[in-house]
């Protein structure tokens, strides 16, 4: 299912490209992508969750789904020198980060 998706994806990329010589697809195009699409899973993971138990409720994996698309967007920002984008994703990780710290500790203590 995966490799479909990617491969709809990488086609559809294609075909922008295609039609806009200007936009070049890349590796580190699709890296920013595919870091930009685990950003934005972490919202579908929060929500099915929370639908689930009907009352609010923050899984684990929004904070892995947080930190590895942050960090993956963070590294796309660095690589083209953006610093809007390096000040916007810089600091989330370190809370994304420090919150998985936390459930752990907790984890390990009961």
């Amino acid at each position: 299912m995966g490799l479909i998706f990617f491969g709809f994806i990488v086609n559809f990329l294609r075909d922008i490209q295609a039609k806009y010589p200007q936009f070049q697809l890349d590796f580190w195009l699709i890296f920013g992508f595919i870091g930009q699409l685990m950003f934005t899973m972490r919202f579908l993971v929060q929500w099915i969750a929370s639908e689930r138990r009907k009352e609010s409720v923050i899984p684990v994996s929004f904070w892995y789904f947080s930190l590895i698309g942050g960090l993956i967007v963070l590294i796309y920002a660095i690589h083209r020198m953006d610093p809007v984008f390096i000040l916007a994703y810089l600091p989330g990780n370190f809370i994304y980060f420090r919150n998985l710290y936390f459930i752990y500790k907790s984890k390990n203590r009961h």
